[in-house]
Protein backbone atom coordinates (compact mmCIF):
# COMPACT_ATOMS: atom_id res chain seq x y z
CA UNK A 1 0.00 0.00 0.00
CA UNK A 2 1.13 3.04 -1.07
CA UNK A 3 2.18 6.13 1.79
CA UNK A 4 -0.62 7.85 -0.15
CA UNK A 5 -3.18 5.66 0.26
CA UNK A 6 -2.46 5.10 3.80
CA UNK A 7 -2.81 8.45 4.68
CA UNK A 8 -6.02 8.47 3.07
CA UNK A 9 -7.15 5.90 5.17
CA UNK A 10 -5.99 7.25 8.09
CA UNK A 11 -7.90 10.55 7.21
CA UNK A 12 -11.18 8.86 7.47
CA UNK A 13 -10.84 6.99 10.27
CA UNK A 14 -9.40 10.58 12.34
CA UNK A 15 -12.93 11.56 10.74
CA UNK A 16 -15.13 8.67 12.08
CA UNK A 17 -13.18 8.72 15.34
CA UNK A 18 -14.22 12.19 16.32
CA UNK A 19 -17.40 11.80 15.19
CA UNK A 20 -17.79 8.95 16.97
CA UNK A 21 -16.31 10.76 20.29
CA UNK A 22 -18.51 13.72 19.76
CA UNK A 23 -21.72 12.25 18.98
CA UNK A 24 -22.60 11.40 22.49
CA UNK A 25 -21.84 14.81 24.23
CA UNK A 26 -23.86 16.47 21.08
CA UNK A 27 -26.74 14.30 21.76
CA UNK A 28 -26.67 15.20 25.59
CA UNK A 29 -26.03 18.77 24.43
CA UNK A 30 -29.80 18.93 23.02
CA UNK A 31 -31.29 17.95 26.29
CA UNK A 32 -29.97 20.71 27.96
CA UNK A 33 -31.38 24.38 27.93
CA UNK A 34 -29.56 27.11 25.97
CA UNK A 35 -29.12 30.22 28.42
CA UNK A 36 -26.98 32.40 26.62
CA UNK A 37 -25.54 32.20 23.11
CA UNK A 38 -23.22 34.04 20.81
CA UNK A 39 -24.71 32.11 17.73
CA UNK A 40 -25.63 34.03 14.83
CA UNK A 41 -24.51 34.46 11.10
CA UNK A 42 -20.94 35.46 11.73
CA UNK A 43 -20.67 32.24 14.30
CA UNK A 44 -22.50 29.85 10.98
CA UNK A 45 -20.00 31.52 8.65
CA UNK A 46 -16.75 30.33 11.10
CA UNK A 47 -18.33 27.01 11.21
CA UNK A 48 -18.66 26.51 7.60
CA UNK A 49 -15.36 28.05 6.86
CA UNK A 50 -14.04 25.76 9.17
CA UNK A 51 -16.09 22.63 7.59
CA UNK A 52 -14.99 23.25 4.29
CA UNK A 53 -11.28 23.32 5.18
CA UNK A 54 -11.76 20.07 7.73
CA UNK A 55 -14.51 18.22 6.04
CA UNK A 56 -15.49 19.40 2.40
CA UNK A 57 -11.99 20.15 0.71
CA UNK A 58 -10.20 16.68 1.85
CA UNK A 59 -13.04 15.18 1.66
CA UNK A 60 -13.38 15.47 -1.70
CA UNK A 61 -9.88 15.34 -2.26
CA UNK A 62 -9.90 11.69 -0.86
CA UNK A 63 -13.34 10.62 -3.09
CA UNK A 64 -11.94 12.16 -5.95
CA UNK A 65 -8.34 12.94 -5.97
CA UNK A 66 -9.72 16.61 -6.70
CA UNK A 67 -7.33 19.19 -7.41
CA UNK A 68 -5.39 17.04 -9.27
CA UNK A 69 -2.70 19.33 -9.95
CA UNK A 70 -1.82 20.09 -5.94
CA UNK A 71 -0.95 16.15 -5.32
CA UNK A 72 2.43 14.77 -4.74
CA UNK A 73 3.46 12.09 -3.33
CA UNK A 74 4.72 11.85 0.41
CA UNK A 75 6.96 10.33 2.58
CA UNK A 76 6.32 7.46 4.57
CA UNK A 77 7.99 9.79 7.07
CA UNK A 78 5.41 12.37 6.75
CA UNK A 79 2.88 10.07 6.85
CA UNK A 80 4.37 8.27 10.05
CA UNK A 81 3.98 11.83 11.34
CA UNK A 82 0.28 12.45 10.22
CA UNK A 83 -0.17 9.66 12.02
CA UNK A 84 1.43 9.94 15.22
CA UNK A 85 -0.47 13.57 15.01
CA UNK A 86 -3.86 11.84 14.25
CA UNK A 87 -3.49 9.91 17.37
CA UNK A 88 -2.96 12.86 19.97
CA UNK A 89 -5.42 14.65 18.05
CA UNK A 90 -8.24 11.84 18.67
CA UNK A 91 -6.92 11.38 22.55
CA UNK A 92 -7.14 15.41 22.91
CA UNK A 93 -10.83 14.83 21.54
CA UNK A 94 -11.38 12.61 23.83
CA UNK A 95 -10.26 14.27 27.36
CA UNK A 96 -11.53 17.66 26.65
CA UNK A 97 -14.92 15.91 25.80
CA UNK A 98 -14.61 13.97 28.85
CA UNK A 99 -13.71 16.90 31.17
CA UNK A 100 -16.37 19.41 29.77
CA UNK A 101 -19.05 16.65 29.74
CA UNK A 102 -22.33 18.05 30.37
CA UNK A 103 -20.85 21.66 29.83
CA UNK A 104 -19.77 20.30 26.41
CA UNK A 105 -21.46 23.15 23.28
CA UNK A 106 -20.54 23.21 19.62
CA UNK A 107 -20.70 26.74 19.60
CA UNK A 108 -20.45 30.02 21.74
CA UNK A 109 -23.29 28.95 24.77
CA UNK A 110 -23.98 28.86 28.13
CA UNK A 111 -26.17 26.08 28.81
CA UNK A 112 -28.90 25.92 32.27
CA UNK A 113 -26.66 25.33 35.26
CA UNK A 114 -22.99 26.08 33.52
CA UNK A 115 -19.95 25.34 35.44
CA UNK A 116 -16.56 26.65 34.76
CA UNK A 117 -14.60 23.76 33.92
CA UNK A 118 -11.13 23.72 35.36
CA UNK A 119 -10.40 19.80 35.99
CA UNK A 120 -8.93 17.54 34.11
CA UNK A 121 -7.62 18.41 30.75
CA UNK A 122 -8.73 21.90 31.72
CA UNK A 123 -6.75 22.40 35.01
CA UNK A 124 -3.42 23.91 32.42
CA UNK A 125 -5.03 24.94 29.10
CA UNK A 126 -8.07 26.73 28.63
CA UNK A 127 -8.79 25.67 25.18
CA UNK A 128 -7.61 21.94 24.52
CA UNK A 129 -10.84 21.65 22.28
CA UNK A 130 -9.01 23.76 20.04
CA UNK A 131 -5.62 22.42 20.37
CA UNK A 132 -7.04 19.04 19.18
CA UNK A 133 -8.37 21.02 16.53
CA UNK A 134 -5.54 22.35 15.69
CA UNK A 135 -3.17 19.00 15.78
CA UNK A 136 -6.44 17.13 13.35
CA UNK A 137 -5.65 20.27 11.18
CA UNK A 138 -1.76 19.15 11.42
CA UNK A 139 -2.70 15.36 10.98
CA UNK A 140 -4.72 16.49 7.71
CA UNK A 141 -1.82 18.20 6.23
CA UNK A 142 0.72 15.79 6.71
CA UNK A 143 -1.50 12.62 5.41
CA UNK A 144 -2.83 14.27 2.60
CA UNK A 145 -0.48 14.66 -0.17
CA UNK A 146 -2.47 17.60 -1.87
CA UNK A 147 -1.54 21.24 -1.14
CA UNK A 148 -4.88 22.57 -1.40
CA UNK A 149 -6.78 19.65 0.27
CA UNK A 150 -3.82 18.81 3.25
CA UNK A 151 -3.55 22.83 3.99
CA UNK A 152 -7.29 23.10 3.53
CA UNK A 153 -8.11 22.44 7.55
CA UNK A 154 -5.52 25.13 8.87
CA UNK A 155 -6.63 27.73 6.72
CA UNK A 156 -10.33 26.80 8.01
CA UNK A 157 -9.92 25.65 11.14
CA UNK A 158 -7.15 28.59 11.75
CA UNK A 159 -10.21 31.23 10.40
CA UNK A 160 -12.30 30.12 12.92
CA UNK A 161 -9.83 29.98 15.57
CA UNK A 162 -8.66 33.69 15.39
CA UNK A 163 -11.92 35.09 14.69
CA UNK A 164 -13.90 32.87 17.74
CA UNK A 165 -11.26 32.39 20.49
CA UNK A 166 -12.00 36.55 21.67
CA UNK A 167 -15.35 36.54 21.62
CA UNK A 168 -15.67 32.96 23.53
CA UNK A 169 -12.95 34.25 26.42
CA UNK A 170 -14.87 37.80 26.47
CA UNK A 171 -18.40 35.60 27.19
CA UNK A 172 -16.49 33.04 29.63
CA UNK A 173 -14.94 36.33 31.27
CA UNK A 174 -18.80 37.80 31.60
CA UNK A 175 -20.71 34.81 32.86
CA UNK A 176 -18.14 33.73 35.35
CA UNK A 177 -16.60 37.30 36.33
CA UNK A 178 -13.48 37.28 38.67
CA UNK A 179 -13.38 32.96 38.68
CA UNK A 180 -12.37 33.12 35.00
CA UNK A 181 -10.03 35.80 35.43
CA UNK A 182 -8.59 33.69 38.01
CA UNK A 183 -8.02 30.80 35.88
CA UNK A 184 -6.90 32.34 32.68
CA UNK A 185 -4.17 34.16 34.50
CA UNK A 186 -3.10 30.28 35.87
CA UNK A 187 -3.25 28.75 32.52
CA UNK A 188 -2.09 28.72 29.08
CA UNK A 189 -4.67 29.21 26.02
CA UNK A 190 -3.13 26.30 23.83
CA UNK A 191 -0.21 24.62 25.06
CA UNK A 192 1.20 24.92 28.75
CA UNK A 193 4.24 27.11 29.27
CA UNK A 194 3.83 28.27 25.46
CA UNK A 195 1.01 29.85 24.48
Amino acid sequence: MSAALFGKICWVLLVAGWYVIRYPFERRAKRRRVQKTARGRAETVRMLISLSGLGILPGIFVATGFPRFATYSPSPVQTGLGVAAMIAALVLFRLTHKALGRMWSVSLDIREKHELVTSGIYRQVRHPMYTAFWTMALAQALLLPNLVAGLAGLVGFGTLYFLRVGPEEAMMEETFGQAYRDYRARTARLVPGIY
